[in-house]
């Protein structure tokens, strides 16, 4: 199989994720208990664990052997602010559909870095799909529910995140044949999803993880951080 195949195959699995999550979500049928909604909280939690691991251990590192200081630093702001303005637009809609465009926020840029990375470093390019099938399973997991709680037909819900998988694929494949050699390029769209991460992050994630007299749900982050970590020290 030729590297551009893995690489469409790699980030189509990782983009099926977020599909499996809200199959998951479909089939969870339980009703609203404090335990499930501990669970629930503890599910975002991990989400966010994996993503701060993905920009920590994946990302910036690439960011910073290739971009100087200050452009690390200006790019690192600049997807921050992105993040924040997407955000803005997110709320005044009012709609069910801003766990699916952070969702998208993340994995388009990430499947992009993919395919740009995977020809020189298999390595990293493997971590990153990992990252990226990881954090998608919780994420797709709670955009089904937001979509249903919006009004959204299941199966429309579904479809949904059925065709935000095929993403992947498109970016993956764009990535690697028009940016593979051009390292500091790449370094720089990671950089730049690195600051929307964690934008996402801490506004969206990290407060959707807490509770009320619930002590358990961020440990949930640390789970998801230490996943990320042992991946890393596995493959490198």
């Amino acid at each position: 199989m030729s590297t551009l195949l893995h690489v469409i195959a790699l980030s189509w699995l990782a983009g099926l994720a977020a599909f499996a999550g809200g199959m998951a979500a479909r089939l969870e049928t339980s009703s609203e208990t404090p335990r499930k909604r501990v669970l629930i909280h503890g599910v975002v939690a991990f989400g966010g664990g994996v993503l701060l691991a993905a920009v920590a251990l994946a990302l910036i590192p690439e960011g910073i052997a290739n971009l100087h200081p200050l452009a690390l630093t200006t790019i690192f702001l600049a997807g921050g602010g992105f993040s924040y303005a997407i955000d803005l637009a997110m709320a005044r809609m009012h709609g069910s559909g801003a766990q699916l465009a952070a969702l998208l926020l993340d994995f388009v840029p990430e499947a992009v870095s993919l395919g740009a990375v995977f020809a020189h470093d298999r390595q990293t390019g493997l971590l990153l799909a990992g990252f990226i099938a990881v954090q998608n399973l919780p994420e797709g997991f709670n955009a089904y529910r937001e979509m249903r709680a919006g009004g959204i037909a299941a199966r429309v819900g579904l479809a949904t995140l059925l065709g935000a998988s095929i993403a992947g694929p498109l970016a993956a494949g764009i990535g690697h044949l028009v940016l593979q050699d051009q390292p500091a390029l790449t370094a720089a769209i990671m950089t730049f999803a690195s600051g929307g991460i964690v934008y996402l992050v801490f506004q969206d994630i990290a407060p959707q993880a807490h509770m009320r007299r619930q002590l358990r749900p961020p440990l949930g982050a640390v789970l998801g951080f230490a996943l990320g970590m042992l991946g890393t020290a596995l493959l490198h």
